[in-house]
């Protein structure tokens, strides 16, 4: 991002440029400002474990060293690719060798790296070096290729000498040796799985033990008592032997009453917390009104202390007010009298007016003859002028010089006036001589030019952007075609989860000539059916293929949290235990929110939230987590029934 100049003058000089011509800002490094370093960088002093300094790496020209110094002081790169297990470094910064993490002194960056990173720098002397090592190939290639031929020379000389049967023993006993190698380096890495996985089970097993031998002392515990108490049911079965079965019957029933009550119970009890919280929003809603009430009445007593002020504004407004009336009719009066005397007046200055109007007419008039005869004037004046001037031009005749002359009697009339047309027909023969052709042509062909070189430009344009739009497209396509194929898979998986194995489905392209801009068929063939449509389907049917290509979508790109408004509607008893069976599966990596009125789907979700209306206007939320419910509660409350 920086452009780098050997001197603060030429960056000086760039500012100014990028500022006249209003292109911009720019970053310049400027060598001269470098100090050379007199202390030699010590790599074993300054280096943390594992790393090198970066400037050591970094090879460059001479001229650009300083900089190179000075960027990378204090940079180091790590020979291996794991994690610092602390973000606290000394060193400036510590880069992995694969681009995977950045150490800072007090952060830590990283990540997958992309496939256009890195290399920004240097690429002219990584092709010059590429170029170093293709050729050092091709002359390697060459000497591999001589010494391939010499080898093919002497197999064929060797196989004319008759030693074929030594050369097949040999081959067959190197053959063996290589299988013999490939089963022994098989059995080592065997061995090799078979050791890793052995110690991952032992581990493995040793946590299941520790794990087991405390449930296995919980569960002896739990033994022992449960054994106290049988001890005691026994003693009492042997004494209550003959009413056991009449005891057990009443116990079962009385569980049963219990559960229900309980079940009651639990209902009073949401009851009596929807009824408090009514309570409660009551008391608010009388508070708030009795805060208003207060308000209102202190209110009340301002406005009315207001309205005895104002009453009593107004009678001293109302007697002003008729005051002022009686001064009104006495100004009418007096008004009255003054617009006589006006209009009187105005009527003598009307007849003056229309006195002065007529004699600025007359003066108008002359004036405007006189102007027509000025211009008359000065139009005779600027003919004679025009000949005159064209007399001296043309003739070098001054004509003052023609009124003066006297005329010549020798030359008639009608020889004079051919003369003139003669000469006249001479000079309209010549045509009209423009001076600025040359420049004319000059601006022309330079615009040609300009217009050439633009028209060159704009073609070139053309033509890269077809290069880029023709890739861009291929790489849109096949991006396409592998998650349509992925896609593909994951609809049929999906499909034969809901519906059966032997059902069929596929999604095809109509245009693959054009899959981009292809429509795409969605086929569904449900077992013991062939429908021709997607519309043949029935109800039940539609949803769960339009449930199997979402989660077909979904297995593409899986989203952490999905809604769904009432996508169970339509589906029967059978295929709402298949979709919230697909739903449980999927839950155990994404979050679902399900709008629904379907009892079988709110039966099978972890958290339920009912939206009641209590008053018109206000809605509710009352929430049930049955992950947090104990059911085995109840049993143990009944003694186990």
């Amino acid at each position: 991002n920086y452009y780098v100049v050997h001197t603060l003058e030429e960056a000086r000089s760039a500012i100014r440029l990028l500022s006249d011509a209003q292109k911009g800002k720019a970053n310049f490094f400027v060598l001269d400002t470098l100090k050379v370093e007199e202390t030699v960088f010590s790599v074993e002093m300054e280096s943390p474990p594992n790393t090198v300094a970066a400037r050591t790496v970094v090879k460059t020209d001479a001229p650009y060293q300083k900089l190179v110094d000075e960027l990378l002081k204090g940079v180091m790169i790590s020979e291996k690719d794991e994690l610092p297990v602390s973000a606290r470094t000394d060193a400036e910064a510590v880069l992995a060798k694969s681009g995977r993490f950045v150490q800072r002194r007090h952060s830590l960056s990283g990540g997958s790296v992309g496939l256009f990173e890195g290399k920004r720098i240097g690429r002219k002397k990584n092709l010059e070096m590429l170029e170093a090592d293709i050729a050092q190939a091709e002359d390697e290639e060459r000497m591999l290729a001589s010494q391939l031929f010499s080898l093919k020379t002497d197999l064929e000389r060797l196989k004319s000498s008759g030693r074929q049967k030594e050369l097949e023993q040999v081959r067959r006993a190197v053959n063996l040796a290589d299988q013999q190698k490939a089963k022994v380096m098989t059995r080592i890495e065997q061995a090799d799985t078979f050791a890793r996985d052995a110690l991952s089970k032992k581990e493995q097993l040793e946590r299941d033990i520790g794990e087991k031998e405390k449930a296995i002392a919980e569960l002896d515990a739990r033994l022992v008592d449960c054994s106290a108490t049988l001890e005691k049911v026994k003693a009492e079965a042997s004494s209550m032997d003959g009413s056991y079965r009449e005891a057990a019957e009443r116990l079962s029933e009385a569980s049963g009453n219990y559960n229900q009550r309980n079940i009651s119970w639990i209902q009073q009890q949401n009851r009596v917390e929807s009824l408090k919280q009514e309570a409660k929003f009551l008391d608010q809603q009388q508070e708030e009104t009795r805060k208003n009430i207060q308000q209102l009445t202190h209110r009340l007593g301002e406005e009315e202390k207001e309205q005895v002020t104002t009453a009593e504004n107004l009678q001293i407004v109302t007697d002003a007010l008729l005051g002022k009336y009686r001064e009104k009719k006495t100004l009418d009066a007096s008004l009255s009298e003054a617009e006589q005397v006006y209009y009187q007046a105005r009527q003598a200055i009307s007849e003056i007016e229309d006195t002065l109007r007529a004699k600025n007419r007359i003066i108008q008039d002359c004036q405007s003859r006189l102007s027509q005869l000025k211009d008359a004037f000065n139009e005779v004046k600027m003919n004679i002028n025009a000949v005159g001037e064209r007399l001296r031009i043309e003739f070098s005749v001054s004509v003052n010089d023609l009124i003066n002359r006297e005329d010549q009697p020798d030359l008639p009339e009608d020889q004079l006036e051919e003369k003139v047309n003669r000469l006249k027909s001479r000079l309209d023969s010549y045509g009209e001589v423009n001076p600025m052709a040359v420049e004319a042509y000059k601006e022309i062909q330079q615009r040609h030019e300009a217009i050439t070189h633009q028209r060159e430009d704009i073609l070139n344009a053309k033509r890269s952007l077809e290069t880029t739009i023709k890739e861009i497209e291929n790489t849109a396509t096949q991006q396409f075609m592998e998650a349509f194929s992925q896609v593909k898979a994951h609809f049929r998986e999906v499909f034969r989860s809901l519906f059966t194995e032997n059902d069929d489905c596929d999604l095809i392209l109509s245009e693959h000539d054009n899959p981009l801009e292809s429509p795409i068929e969605i086929i569904a063939r449900p077992k013991g059916k062939r429908p021709q449509s997607i519309s043949q389907l029935s109800g039940g049917e539609k949803t769960l293929t339009a449930t199997a290509l979402l989660f077909a979508l979904y297995l593409l790109k899986p989203a952490p949290f999905c809604i769904f408004d009432e996508v169970d509607a339509p589906l029967d008893d059978a295929n709402i235990e298949k979709f919230n069976r697909i739903v449980k599966n999927f839950s155990r990596d994404s979050q679902f929110i399900i709008v629904t009125h379907n009892k079988q789907t709110m039966a099978a979700v972890d958290v339920i939230y009912g939206v009641y209306m209590q008053e018109e206007g206000v809605s509710h939320v009352s929430a049930v987590d049955f992950r947090a419910l104990d059911h085995f509660s109840l049993l143990e409350s009944t003694g186990g029934a």
